[in-house]
């Protein structure tokens, strides 16, 4: 049973799993299976229910309120805040027919804010472009009438204290936000403990991954949600 525990452990290392999370895993499953019971499929099985438990389900957007909501993404540059707000913004409006509004507070790149004006022409979807965190207010009038508003910011150099500075301005114009933190999946382990850290200002928060067609592991996944212990969302 122990080669059986040991080759399981290779296992999820090997996905990417942290070591001290591995070994977590595995000690609850030797606790849960009596001796008898310690063949692989069982060892596997506890395994796999165990990481079930440990992810939780999913964070979706309400689609009941009436309210209206204001998400923020945020994250570092590159990660696909852009992208994904786009993919939200089409699923909310097509599909579930609510009227979105987006802002954009990145003008560091002017790329960014293009690539979102492309996006919300292609959808239909109004784009406000601030530049200043107080604009925020002025933009929310803007969009009285939009059930969600998504807003891009600019992807932190998290080493950055001023930009992080200003991010905490952005959110705080704004009542019960809810906001997405984006974690690529192709990010190693070291960077993203250092990117959870920089945010640490941010008590409340979901967690989207991205990329996850690009990674050579999803491992991260169950280590960001162990680390944060942040819901997990799309």
């Amino acid at each position: 049973s122990r080669n059986i525990m040991t080759k399981q452990r290779d296992i999820l290392i090997k996905n990417n799993i942290n070591n001290a999370i591995a070994d977590k895993i595995l000690n609850i499953v030797s606790r849960q299976i009596s001796i008898s019971d310690k063949n692989e499929e069982s060892i596997k099985n506890a395994i796999k229910v165990i990481i079930k438990e440990f992810l939780g389900s999913p964070y979706e957007i309400d689609m009941s309120t009436n309210r209206q909501k204001v998400f923020f993404f945020i994250g570092p540059t590159g990660v696909g805040k852009t992208t994904t707000i786009a993919k939200l913004a089409a699923k909310l409006s097509l599909l579930n027919n609510k009227s979105v509004g987006l802002i954009t507070a990145d003008t560091y790149r002017i790329a960014a804010v293009e690539q979102l004006k492309t996006y919300s022409e292609i959808l239909g979807i109004p784009l406000y472009v601030i530049y200043d965190p107080e604009d925020m207010n002025i933009a929310l009038q803007e969009f009285s009438d939009k059930n969600y508003i998504l807003v891009d910011t600019a992807g932190r150099n998290h080493n950055n204290k001023s930009l992080l500075m200003e991010l905490n301005s952005l959110i705080s114009n704004v009542e019960e936000p809810e906001i997405f933190l984006l974690v690529s999946l192709t990010t190693n382990y070291q960077d993203i403990v250092n990117i959870i850290k920089a945010y640490d200002f941010i008590k409340d928060y979901k967690i989207i991954f991205t990329k996850s067609d690009e990674a050579t592991s999803l491992g991260n996944i169950l280590n960001v949600r162990i680390l944060t212990s942040k819901q997990i969302s799309y």
